[in-house]
C-alpha cells in the first residue's frame, strides 16, 4: 500500500499548488522512501512523473487503468526483488536501493499502483466527484464504491443537489 498511497500524495501535491521540495521531502519520508533528499531536477523529475500518474485515477475503463499503469511500469519499475531489509517481513522493491530518488519513487509507485489495480480487479482509484474538487484516491472502503475524496466533499455535492431541485 505504500507505493499506491505515496503516488495519491504525489498527484495531489502537484495538483493543488503546494509542490515544494520541503512538501516532497516530507511525503516520501511519510512514506518510508529512504534517503529522500531532494535536489532542484530530482524535485522536477518527480514532479513530472506525478503529472504521469494522474490519468491513473481518472481512467474510465479497466483497460485504459491497465494500459496507463502498464506505460509507468515499462518507464518507471526495474527488476523485481523480495527483500527482508531492516528486519522487516518480506516484501517487493522495483527498484535497487542505490539508485537515486526519483528512480526509486518511480519504482515503487509505478508498482504499488500496480499491485493495487490487480487487487482490486482494476477499480477502486478515482478522483472527486465534486467538480471543484478533482482529489485523486485510493477507495479502501468495504464496498469500494466511493466517489468523493472526503466526507465534505459528498455532503457539499449533496447539499448542491438538493437546492438545485424545485421546490
Amino acid at each position: 500500500m505504500v507505493g499506491v498511497r505515496l503516488a495519491v500524495v504525489l498527484v495531489n501535491l502537484e495538483s493543488d499548488g503546494s509542490w515544494l521540495p520541503e512538501t516532497l521531502e516530507e511525503a516520501l519520508r511519510d512514506h518510508q522512501i529512504r534517503r529522500p533528499h531532494v535536489t532542484g531536477s530530482a524535485s522536477e523529475q518527480i514532479r513530472a512523473w506525478a503529472k504521469r500518474m494522474r490519468p491513473v485515477f481518472e481512467a474510465s475503463s479497466r483497460a485504459e487503468r491497465c494500459r496507463t499503469v502498464n506505460a509507468l511500469l515499462a518507464d518507471g519499475a526495474g527488476s523485481v526483488y523480495l527483500t527482508t531489509h531492516d528486519d522487516l517481513r518480506p516484501h517487493l522493491h522495483f527498484a535497487p536501493d542505490g539508485r537515486d530518488v526519483q528512480s526509486r519513487v518511480k519504482a515503487v509507485t509505478a508498482g504499488g499502483l500496480a499491485i493495487f489495480t490487480m487487487e482490486a480487479e482494476g477499480e477502486r482509484l478515482g478522483v472527486c466527484a465534486l467538480s471543484s474538487c478533482r482529489t485523486a484516491f485510493a477507495d479502501t472502503s468495504r464496498n469500494g464504491r466511493r466517489a468523493y475524496c472526503c466526507a465534505r466533499c459528498a455532503n457539499t455535492d449533496a447539499v448542491r443537489r438538493h437546492r438545485r431541485r424545485p421546490q
